[in-house]
């Protein structure tokens, strides 16, 4: 059953992502709802249910957001039928949205508020953070042992990669550079000072052919969007964002066992997505691309049809992906220079490509954007996302 055109997002939240020791993270969730929740004309009572993502820096906090302290710290006791996690990694934007979307749908749900809040960036220690990302969909058998961590794995995906398509060091640079463009303009981004190619090229290699400044950042943060029908939508805002198609596979658990380390299953999600959509990739105006490290934002934007395999690092590096370019990539800053708040990097994107087709970007806002496509992938790149969201169903 499609669910194209079947729900709306009418009210998006965010908080600034970065290291903010004291800001507690139930405050960034509080905060990120109460903004979502008031972009919409009716009263906060209204909402009847709640879906937080799962938050992994801390696991009694976890517990208490999957057991209903969202719920009181909302003031919503008694009010709220069904408080309910949906946790995917890093994909959890798009698992979250489905689920809420079919809610609606089926009617067994009015107004539902999504949200996430993390606190990566100085909830964990530094051992602890080490801990997270060398266990986190890592093998426990077979990778845990030989030390395996996501740095690495992100530099296996980015040797096979630059062997099968000739992309330079420099493109991948390149990357990071456009992300930051982006992110200069964005008051919640963590990272505004600009960034130069030569900077990235010349940062500390942590994992060959890995940098520094090539790797995401950790934060804390949080952000929230409000679901409903489209007939209700209408009553709140004159700019609903429809969701309009999507496409999913999920393709392992052990990394080493993914067939295609350079390639996932973006392809066939992104084929489902347009097709429900009755979209193609030239429709679409925003471009909200998963971007833990260059080479996945890359496969991404290549996979999901927006250029052919190997064009992208050329695209990036001429500045196409920037701000008044022909392609508007990850508008946010992306978890390169917005910063990671763990499962909520694509809970973040997508509250982007919503804020982009609403108007309300600010000075990065891109003109006229009707449609938008985010993609999304979780754990050690389990799974592939692509959604295409927009301001009008076409037929």
């Amino acid at each position: 059953m499609s669910l194209k055109g079947k729900a709306a997002i009418i009210g998006i939240g965010e908080v600034p992502s970065g290291k903010f020791p004291e800001r507690a993270c139930i405050v960034s969730a509080v905060e990120s709802a109460v903004m979502a929740v008031k972009e919409k004309k009716k009263k906060r009572e209204d909402i009847d249910t709640i879906i937080p993502t799962g938050t992994v820096y801390n696991a009694q906090y976890n517990n208490e957001m999957v057991t209903g302290r969202i719920v009181e710290e909302l003031g919503l006791s008694g009010v709220v039928k069904n408080n309910v996690s949906v946790f995917s990694g890093g994909s959890s934007s798009s698992t979250m949205l489905k689920v809420a979307a079919g809610l609606v749908n089926i009617g067994a749900a009015k107004y539902i508020l999504c949200l996430h809040s993390e606190k990566l960036a100085t909830g964990l220690s530094l051992q602890g953070g080490i801990d997270l990302f060398s266990t986190a969909g890592i093998a426990k058998e077979w990778e845990v042992p030989f030390g395996q961590h996501y740095s690495s794995v992100a530099a296996l995906a980015t040797q096979r990669y630059k062997y099968e398509t000739g992309t330079t060091d420099e493109q991948l640079a390149a990357v990071c550079v456009s992300n930051r463009k982006w992110a200069e303009l964005n008051p919640n981004a963590m990272f505004r000072k600009p960034l130069s190619i030569d900077e990235v090229m010349e940062s500390k290699m942590l994992s060959t052919p890995l940098r520094s400044k090539m790797s995401n950042m950790l934060a804390d943060g949080g952000s929230a969007f409000v679901v409903t029908s489209p007939e209700r939508a209408a009553e709140h805002t004159d700019k609903p964002v429809y969701l309009l198609g999507s496409g999913s596979r999920a393709t392992h658990f052990v990394y080493s066992q993914e067939p295609d380390l350079t390639r996932f299953a973006f392809a066939d999600a992104a084929k489902d997505a347009f097709k429900e959509a009755n979209l193609t990739p030239q429709d679409i105006d925003v471009m909200e691309i998963y971007d833990s490290y260059p080479v996945y934002q890359l496969i991404g934007f290549e996979e999901s049809g927006f250029c052919k395999r190997g064009e992208g690092g050329q695209l990036f590096s001429e500045g196409k992906t920037w701000p008044g370019g022909k392609y508007p990539v990850t508008t946010n800053g992306g978890m390169l220079s917005q910063g990671h708040t763990g499962g909520g990097g694509g809970v973040a994107l997508l509250v982007e490509a919503a804020r982009q087709l609403m108007g309300k970007a600010g000075e990065r806002q891109v003109k006229d954007a009707s449609f938008a496509a985010y993609t999304s992938t979780g754990g050690t790149y389990f799974d592939s996302h692509v959604t295409i969201l927009g301001t009008v169903v076409p037929d």
